[in-house]
C-alpha cells in the first residue's frame, strides 16, 4: 500500500493535510481543482518538498517519518517523476535522454531498454533532439526516461497539461499501455476528469489542502457530497461495462453492465472487451410509469434511495437499481410535482452515456472494431477523447 499522512503551512496562508491509502498498484489519481494541493504531495512524496510533521510509506519501504527523523533522500526512494514540461535535455538525442534515466538506475534492469522504446513508440525517434519533437513524443520520452531508472514509484504530474487535445488523444494511449503492462503503480495528478476516468483506478480528491475522500474510482467520482470538486453538472455514475455489440448501420453499440443494457454512441472496441460508461446526473430522467412513447432508449428501473437538495433548484436524487445505483438532477419542481419520496419506484431514462475504455488501446486477443470515423460538428462535445452528440435518443 501507499500511505500518506502529512501536514504542511506555508507562510503564503495555504495549509496542507492530507492522509489517505491507495493501492500499490495501478493509476491512483490526485484529482482537485489547481491550488488544491496536488502537486505539493507528490512533491513530498518525491522528497522534494518536506512537511511539517507526518509519514510517507511505499510498501515496506519507509520514505519520511518525522517523529522517528526518517527522511529517505530523493535519490534513495527510486521514485520516477514526470512533470507538465518534459524537461528533457536540449543538447542530447532522444538516445541519450534515455540512457541517462538507465543510468541513473540503482537496481538491476527490470524494465529493457527495447521493451520501453517499444512500449512508447520512440524507436524512430531515437537519433533526434528535444526541440524537434511534438509535445507529446516529448512526454513520452520524458516517461520512458523515468522508465528506465527503474522506479517501484511513477508520479506524473498533469503530464498532458501543456498538451492541445489533439497531443492529448496522441498520448493517452501510451499512458493506457503503460498502466496495463507495467506493475509499476502510478500516482497521476490531474484536474481533467476525463483524463481521470480514463486512466484510474483510485482517486484522492482534493479540496483546499485536503484529502475529501480516496477509494475505487466508480465509488469516489459519485458521491453528491462531493460537488464542490466535481462541479454539480459532472457529478454522475460510472459502470463497469463489456461490448456486447455492435451496429454499424445505427452507428451504435450495445454494452452489458451488472443492472443490465445500455445503446451507447459506436464504440471502437471489439465484442467482449472492457469499457467504462460515465453517466452523468443531469443526462438522467426519472418517470413513475414505464416510459412507452419516449424516444429515449435506455430505461432502468430502480427505486428512489435518497434526495439531497444541491442549492438553487436543484435536487440529486440517488436512484437504487438491483445491483448499483444512479444518480439523477432534477429540480426541485419536479420533486414537488411527482411527489418524489424515499422507496418510491421508478424509471431512470439515460440521455446521454458517454463511455471511455478499460482496455488497451492497442489490438490484444480480437481483431479491433473500427467504426466509422465522425465529424465533430457544433452539436458534438468532446468527452474523455471523443466526440458523443449531447443526447442518444
Amino acid at each position: 500500500m501507499i500511505e500518506i499522512d502529512v501536514s504542511l503551512a506555508r507562510n503564503t496562508g495555504f495549509t496542507l493535510t492530507a492522509q489517505f491509502t491507495a493501492p500499490q498498484s495501478g493509476v491512483t489519481a490526485l484529482f482537485g481543482r489547481s491550488g488544491s494541493g496536488k502537486t505539493t504531495i507528490i512533491q513530498m512524496v518525491a522528497g522534494s518538498v518536506r512537511p511539517d510533521q507526518g509519514q510517507i510509506r511505499v510498501g515496506d519501504e519507509v520514505f519520511l517519518d518525522m517523529a522517528k527523523g526518517i527522511d529517505l533522500p530523493i535519490e534513495k526512494r527510486r521514485v520516477g517523476y514526470v512533470f507538465q514540461d518534459a524537461r528533457l535535455f536540449p543538447h542530447l538525442s532522444v538516445d541519450n535522454n534515455l540512457r541517462y534515466g538507465q543510468r541513473r538506475a540503482r537496481h538491476a534492469h527490470s524494465i529493457g531498454f527495447e521493451a520501453v522504446v517499444d512500449m512508447l513508440g520512440i524507436g524512430h525517434l531515437l537519433k533526434r533532439r528535444p526541440h524537434t519533437l511534438s509535445g507529446g513524443e516529448r512526454q513520452r520520452v520524458a516517461i520512458g526516461r523515468a522508465l528506465l531508472a527503474q522506479p517501484r514509484l511513477l508520479l506524473m504530474d498533469e503530464p498532458l497539461a501543456s498538451l492541445d487535445e489533439q497531443r492529448k488523444l496522441e498520448i493517452l494511449p501510451y499512458l493506457e499501455r503503460l498502466r496495463d503492462d507495467l506493475k509499476v503503480p502510478i500516482l497521476y495528478v490531474s484536474h481533467s476528469i476525463d483524463e481521470v476516468l480514463r486512466l484510474a483506478d483510485t482517486v484522492a480528491a482534493l479540496q483546499d489542502g485536503t484529502v475529501l475522500a480516496c477509494g475505487p474510482l466508480a465509488d469516489v467520482l459519485s458521491r453528491p457530497e462531493l460537488l464542490p470538486v466535481l462541479g454539480r453538472f459532472d457529478l454522475g455514475t460510472i459502470f463497469d461495462c463489456v461490448v456486447k455489440s455492435h451496429d454499424a448501420d445505427l452507428s451504435l453499440s450495445t454494452i452489458t453492465f451488472a443492472d443490465g443494457e445500455l445503446r451507447v454512441p459506436l464504440v471502437d472496441r471489439p465484442v467482449g472487451a472492457p469499457v467504462r460508461a460515465r453517466i452523468r446526473s443531469r443526462d438522467v430522467s426519472l418517470s413513475l410509469s414505464r416510459p412507452i412513447d419516449v424516444s429515449v432508449t435506455n430505461r432502468l428501473a430502480g427505486t428512489i434511495g435518497s434526495l439531497r437538495r444541491e442549492g438553487g433548484p436543484y435536487v440529486n436524487v440517488e436512484v437504487k437499481l438491483a445491483n448499483g445505483k444512479l444518480q439523477s438532477l432534477v429540480t426541485l419542481e419536479s420533486v414537488d410535482r411527482l411527489a418524489l419520496e424515499e422507496g418510491m419506484p421508478v424509471w431512470a431514462m439515460i440521455k446521454a452515456v458517454a463511455v471511455d475504455s478499460r482496455s488497451p488501446t492497442f489490438p490484444v486477443q480480437n481483431e479491433p472494431f473500427n467504426p466509422p470515423s465522425h465529424s465533430a460538428g457544433p452539436n458534438l462535445r468532446l468527452v474523455a477523447g471523443r466526440s458523443l452528440p449531447p443526447g442518444l435518443e
